[in-house]
Parts: C-alpha cells; structure tokens; sequence
C-alpha cells in the first residue's frame, strides 16, 4: 500500500518514495524549552508521531526531532526568572518531555540539542561566507538572500510577497532586508561561545540545517514543523542548505501542520488564551488532549472550542467501551497483528487521521455485535492494533473507567465490588427497590452500572 503525501515544496499530492530503498530519514523542529507546552506546540508532536508510527510499519525510520536551548526568548526567561540558562532549558525540557509521553508521543531516535553542535554551526557559517553566500556586517554575519535565486521556492512567494507583514528585522547594515542572522555577537551578559568573528550565539535558522546534516545527512526524506515555520524558518533553512549542497533542497518532502485557532484568532499571549498542556493533563487524560489533537486533518486549522475535550472523552469511552465488552484486558502490547487495511489505507491518503477515526468506529461497532467470543478477541486485538497507530487506546479498558478521573470519590473499589453482588443478589431475590437504593447510593458517588454480557461493570462518572 502506498503512501501518498502533500509536499510543500511542490504544493502537489505525491506518492512517497525514499532516497534509500527500505529506509527513511525525517527531522521535525522540537521545542525552544523556556516555558511549558501550550497544545499548538503539543500538535505536531503528535501529528509526525502517528507520522512516525505508520512509516516504521514499512520501514526502517530514523526520527530527529531537535531541541532549541539557545535563543533570545530563552535568554530574557531566565533573566526574568534569576536563574542560569542551563537550569531554565533543563526543566522545561523534562517537563516538555512529560507532558509529550502523557500525551502519547514516543520519543525520537535522536534529540539533538543546539547548544551541543555550536563548532558544526561555526564549520557550516564558514563554508557559506567562503562560497559567497554570507557576509560580516558589524560582528554579525549575514545569509545574502540574493545570492540564492531559489528563494521563495517554499512558500511560493517572490521576496516582497514574503517581507510583506512577515517579522523581519530591520538593520542598516544588511545588503537586502531578507537577508537573516547566522551568527550574532552576545553581551558579556548573554550566553555565548568563542568564534573568529568574536564572541557569539547562533542566530535561529542554522540550527537545523547543522542538526539535520550531522545526524541525517546531507539530503534526508521528509522534514516537518508547523505552518507557522515555512516562512521565515523553513525558507531560510532550506536556502543555506540549499547552498551548502548546490541543490534546490536539502530535503525531498516538507510536511506542514495547520495551526491551533480559537474562534477566528490565533493563541497568543496578549488575548489570554494560551494554553498549557500541563494544565489540561490536571483534567484530561493525556489520551483525550491527543484524540482532541486529531479531530481536524493535519493540514488544516484546528479549531479549539470549549466542548473539545468533553466531546473527545465521550469518543474514547465509546472505544474503550468496545474493548472493555470484548472481555480483552491489560494494556496494549504490540503482538505482531496487522493493523486493518481501512485504517492503513486512511493513514497512507497523507495521513488521514479523521478517515481513519471514523474506521475506528466502525470496527467498534463490529466489535460489539460480535457473538462468538474467541472471534470477538481476535477482532479486538487487531482494533486496538489500528489504534495504536494512532498512539490510541493502549490503556487497560477497565481500568480507563474504574480509575479515579480526578473526582472526589468517597467509596473504593472493593466497597463498589461489594455492593454490586448484594445488589445482584437483591434483584435475584425480587428486591428491586433496595437494589434500586444501591444504584442510587454508588450515583452517588459518582460511579454509574452498565449492563454487559459480561455482567454488571461500573464505571465513575466524568
């Protein structure tokens, strides 16, 4: 089955094929860790996840996600804060990684860090200043746009299509106004590093062309990010590579997710709604933000709405509903069982993670008209192994309904237990206002029955 996937470089459909047979080489820009993940951050670590998922399925994937742990953000958080810039980037770097894993997200083969190629950043600025395609200008040193006659072949724009509202400094001393930062000099106060045009920090975009060239080489499959960073990051990214090599592009396929929206605007800080995946995992499971995370196409806007969460927490008790009739038990573990054809075939329709949700219930749906008890396993181990491409349902079923939800309950689960069979017994006896009384008394508490042919479940309310 092949893959078929939106190329941004050729704004075209195309089917898949790596540079090496059997083997596949993708780099998606990390984090800058000098705050907690907000959910637009959280997206496409999810998005390149299932990404990631589906094309170790058919090959050998080497998965580079890098770390930002030097910028100007960075600084001034850890001026504001009185803190080193070691101590800033490593906690928000572990709380990024926490917050991803809650959320599903396997980690990457690689987590390059800047910080730790700064002489690889210095050898690449050096071959571009004696190629001609960077300049010093009052102890920066400058990408000369001009001398790329391919720029714009990103986002499709010529340069004043491009500088037009885009935030671009403006500096006398650059030869055009596109021309961007590769290295700039730092403060006696400011994080820097030794160099022969003085002491210095990197400027934004030669991070990942260096990263990208010494963990991957110097041409790699498939490179991914956000919307937000085709222009001016991408766009620059791709120029230095490009000149480096003498190639249109360092990479083949630049996959682009759409952006987190509320309403009609952007999260921003000046409007107040930003928000944290930390702070959602207070009360959400991680399971909800990501199916959350997944209910638009990867291409397009997400529009966050107050009823997303709620309405994603009703869908995964619909899943995990399906699985927890079959009888299965235990959290998931790959047993070598093919996913389904339908949810490989959405996936492999440039990553159509809507279709394959919608096939997710229909096998739910089959789950639970299945009679025939070993039929009824077997389907619901290949279910959950469609899901697990989509970093679902690898929870135990009964315990994603039995575990406490973040509600305040006042009765555990051997009382409930307890009370389950004295109820049973009632109703077997005729009693059925004095079991009716014990129903009452577990709503009570927050815990709701369920008929099963397994017999009586519960589960808390959420």
């Amino acid at each position: 089955m092949s893959l078929y996937i939106h190329n941004t470089l050729t704004g075209s459909r195309e089917i898949f094929q790596p540079i090496i047979p059997g083997r596949v080489k993708m780099y998606v820009c990390g984090p800058t860790v000098y705050n907690f993940a907000h959910i637009g951050n959280a997206r496409p670590a999810v998005v390149f996840d299932i990404l990631a998922r589906l094309l170790r399925e058919s090959y050998k994937l080497t998965y580079v996600r890098n770390v930002t742990d030097v910028d100007d953000k960075i600084n001034a958080a850890a001026k504001a804060q009185n803190i080193e810039i070691k101590n800033l980037t490593s906690k928000f770097l572990d709380a990024y990684h926490q917050d991803m894993s809650a959320l599903g997200v396997l980690e990457p083969d690689i987590e390059p860090r800047v910080t730790e190629h700064i002489d690889e950043i210095k050898v690449f600025i050096e071959k571009l200043i004696k190629m001609g395609n960077a300049y010093e200008a009052k102890n920066h040193i400058m990408f000369d746009v001009s001398s790329f006659g391919d720029y714009g072949v990103l986002s499709g724009r010529d340069r004043k299509q491009l500088l037009a509202g885009a935030r671009v400094e403006v500096a006398s001393y650059k030869k055009d106004p596109a021309d961007f930062i590769l290295w700039k000099p730092s403060k006696l106060d400011e994080i820097g590093w030794d160099s022969a045009w003085g002491r210095g920090r990197p400027g934004w975009h030669i991070e990942c062309s260096v990263m990208v060239e010494t963990h991957l080489g110097k041409i790699i499959d498939i490179h991914g990010g956000g919307q937000d960073l085709i222009f001016p990051h991408h766009e620059n990214e791709l120029a230095q590579s490009s000149c480096s090599l003498k190639e249109i592009s360092h990479c083949r396929y630049w996959m682009h997710n759409g952006l987190v929206n509320f309403g009609k605007g952007k999260m921003s800080k000046s409007d107040g709604n930003i928000l944290l995946v930390n702070d959602l995992l207070k009360k959400f499971p991680g399971e909800v933000i990501r199916l959350a995370l997944l209910t638009s196409h990867y291409r397009q806007p997400l529009e966050w709405t107050p009823d997303i969460l709620d309405d994603a927490q009703k869908k995964l008790d619909k899943l995990y509903g399906a699985l927890r009739t079959s009888g299965i038990k235990g959290k998931y573990s790959s047993n070598k069982i093919d996913p389904p054809r339908s949810i490989l075939r959405a996936l492999n329709d440039d990553l159509n993670v809507p279709a394959a949700i919608v096939e997710l219930f229909t096998l739910a749906k089959g789950l639970n008209s299945e009679k025939d008890q070993d039929s009824r396993l077997r389907k619901a181990d290949q279910f959950r192994s469609g899901a697990s491409l989509l970093g679902l349902l690898s929870a135990d079923p009964e315990k994603w309904f039995t575990e406490n939800s973040g509600r305040v309950i006042q009765i555990d689960s051997k009382e409930i237990d307890l009370l389950i069979k004295k109820r049973e017994r009632m109703r077997k006896d005729g009693l059925y206002e004095e079991a009716d009384t014990i129903r009452a008394k577990l709503e009570s508490s927050n815990i709701l029955l369920e008929d099963s042919p397994q017999g009586v479940k519960w589960r808390r309310k959420r």
